[in-house]
C-alpha cells in the first residue's frame, strides 16, 4: 500500500502498523503482546546518551569519507544535540512501538530534520550499534565504579595508619590464633581491593574495543573508515572480525566476573564488621547513620549496611551465571537473546557502585574499641606460637617445642591463666631452658613487634605498608 511517511516527508511503500525500520517485508502488524514482549526501550533507554555519542561519531566519519555531505552531517549532529537536551531534561517521549532506544532516537531525529535523519543509519546496523552503545556505557560506568573503589581504598589506608598500634586477635577457624594489629587487618582488606582494582582496569581494556562498522554481521559496502570512528569515540581500536564484533558479550561477562569477586571481598569484610559490632565481640562501633534499630527491641543497633552488602553479593553472582547461560548456546552472529544482556549488566553496575559508595562512606568512620580488642587478644593463648619460637631459638626442636607449649596451655586452662600471667617457675616446669626474658615475647606488644618484616604485623611495618599502598594507588591513578 502507498502511504505518506510523515517523518520523512516523502512517499514510501509501507504496511500500516508495522515497524518503520523493518516493516517493508511484512504483510501484517506485530501482535500487540509480542510488540511489548520484544521491546527493550523500557530498559535500554539508559544507553541514550551513548547512542547519541556513537551516532555523532558515525555521522562525522560518513561525512569525512564522502557518504554524507557536510550540511547533512551538521543537520544530523545538531538534531542529535537537541534530542540529547530533550532526554536530559526528561522531555523525550519514548515509544514501545519503536522497540528500542536506537529507533526512538532515529525516529525523533527524522521528525526534526526530515529525510536526512534516515541517512544516519547508512553503513551500520542495530547489531553493531547496540554493541557499541553497551561498550561505551560500560566504559563510562567502570570509570564511576573505579572512582568509588579508589575512595574506599584511600579510606582503608588512612584508617590502617591510624590503627597501626591497635592490638587485636588474629583468627583462624574463627578461633584466636595470634595477636595482630587492627591496621594490619585493614590492610589485608586493602590488598583484596587492590587486586580488584587491577582486574577492573584490565577488564576496561577489553571493553574499549569498537564494534561499529561490523554492520549486521558482515561489514558494509560503504567506504567507511573505522579507525576514524574509533578515534572519535575514544576506543583503543576497531574490533577485528565483524561476526565476533556483533555477537560478543565477553566484556559484559568479564565485568560481571570482576564484580562478583569484588562483591565477594566486600561480603567477607561485611561478615567481619557484623561480627565485630556484636555484643559478643565489641571490637568496633559503626556510626548510627549506617545502622538501624528494631521495631520491637529498643536496645538494638543493627549493622544494616554491611548486612545488605553481604546479601547483594548473591544478586551479582546470579547475574554472572545468567549472562554465562545467555551466551552458552548462541550461534554466530547476533541473536535476539542478546537483548537479555542489558538488565543484568545494568543491575550489576548499580549494585557494585552503590555497595562501594556505602563502604567508602562508612569505613573511614569506623571507631575501634581498643580495650575490647586487647582483652580478646589476651585471651585464648594467642602468644603460644611466640613461646614455641622462643624455645626453638634456645635449641629445642620445633616438634618438642610444640609439645612443651601444648602442656603449658593445658596447665593454663586448668589454672585459668594466660601464658603471660604464669610465673617463671610455672613455665620452667615444662622446660628448664626458659628464662626471665621469655616475658618479652609473651606480651601482646612483644608478639606483634617481633614480626618486623615486610608483610608482618609490627606497627612500623603496618605504617610502611600503608605508605606503599598509597604510593601504588597513586601510580595506578596516574596510569589510568
Amino acid at each position: 500500500m502507498y502511504q505518506q511517511d510523515a517523518h520523512a516527508n516523502e512517499l514510501s511503500f509501507h504496511t500500516p502498523g508495522t515497524n518503520q525500520s523493518w516493516g517493508g517485508r511484512f504483510s501484517e502488524p506485530t501482535d500487540a503482546f509480542v510488540e511489548r514482549f520484544t521491546a527493550s526501550v523500557g530498559f535500554d533507554q539508559r544507553l541514550a546518551l551513548q547512542d547519541i555519542q556513537g551516532s555523532i561519531a558515525h555521522a562525522t566519519m560518513l561525512a569525512r569519507v564522502g557518504v554524507l555531505t557536510d550540511d547533512e552531517r551538521d543537520a544530523i549532529i545538531n538534531g542529535l544535540g537537541e534530542i540529547r537536551g530533550e532526554i536530559e531534561r526528561g522531555e523525550f517521549q519514548w515509544s514501545v512501538k519503536l522497540e528500542d532506544v536506537h529507533m526512538n532516537i532515529e525516529a525523533r531525529l527524522t521528525d526534526r530534520i526530515g529525510i536526512t535523519g534516515k541517512k544516519l543509519h547508512t553503513g551500520r546496523s542495530r547489531n553493531d550499534q547496540v554493541a557499541t552503545d553497551i561498550r561505551l556505557f560500560l566504559r563510562d560506568e567502570i570509570d564511576v565504579v573505579e572512582a568509588e573503589l579508589i575512595r574506599l581504598r584511600q579510606g582503608l589506608i588512612a584508617l590502617a595508619e591510624r590503627e597501626a598500634d591497635t592490638i587485636m586477635p588474629g583468627f583462624t577457624h574463627l578461633q584466636t590464633a595470634q595477636p595482630v594489629t587492627f591496621g594490619h587487618h585493614l590492610l589485608a582488606w586493602q590488598e583484596m581491593l587492590a587486586r580488584d582494582h587491577e582486574r577492573l582496569l584490565d577488564c576496561r581494556k577489553r571493553v574499549n574495543v569498537m564494534p561499529l562498522g561490523a554492520a549486521a554481521l558482515a561489514g558494509t559496502t560503504y567506504p567507511i573508515d573505522r579507525h576514524v570512528t574509533a578515534e572519535l569515540l575514544g576506543f583503543e581500536r576497531p574490533a577485528e572480525n565483524s561476526l565476533d564484533a556483533v555477537s560478543d558479550r565477553d566484556f559484559a561477562i568479564e565485568f560481571a566476573s570482576v564484580a562478583s569477586i569484588l562483591l565477594m571481598h566486600l561480603s567477607r569484610m561485611s561478615e567481619e564488621l557484623v561480627l565485630w559490632t556484636s555484643a559478643q565481640f565489641q571490637f568496633i562501633d559503626l556510626p548510627d547513620r549506617f545502622c538501624t534499630g528494631s521495631s520491637i527491641m529498643p536496645q538494638k543497633k543493627n549493622p544494616d549496611v554491611p548486612e545488605l552488602v553481604r546479601g547483594k553479593t548473591g544478586r551479582v553472582y546470579g547475574h554472572l551465571m545468567g549472562l554465562l547461560t545467555l551466551m552458552k548456546s548462541q550461534p554466530l552472529a547476533y541473536n535476539k537473546d542478546n537483548q537479555e544482556d542489558k538488565e543484568p549488566l545494568f543491575d550489576t553496575l548499580d549494585t557494585v557502585r552503590d555497595c562501594l559508595k556505602a563502604f567508602a562512606d562508612m569505613v573511614p568512620a569506623i571507631e575501634s574499641r581498643k580495650a575490647s580488642m586487647y582483652e580478646a587478644a589476651r585471651r585464648g593463648f594467642s602468644t603460644a606460637t611466640d613461646l614455641a619460637d622462643y624455645l626453638v631459638r634456645r635449641g629445642v626442636a620445633f616438634r618438642d617445642a610444640h609439645e612443651i607449649v601444648g602442656q603449658s596451655v593445658a596447665f593454663g586452662l586448668r589454672e585459668g591463666k594466660d601464658l603471660s600471667e604464669m610465673s617463671l617457675d610455672e613455665l620452667r616446669q615444662f622446660s628448664d631452658v626458659i628464662e626471665q626474658d621469655v616475658f618479652e615475647v609473651l606480651t601482646l606488644e612483644g608478639s606483634v613487634a617481633a614480626r618486623n618484616h615486610i608483610g608482618g604485623t609490627a606497627p612500623d611495618q603496618v605504617r610502611a605498608a600503608a605508605s606503599r599502598a598509597r604510593q601504588a594507588l597513586a601510580a595506578l591513578e596516574r596510569r589510568a
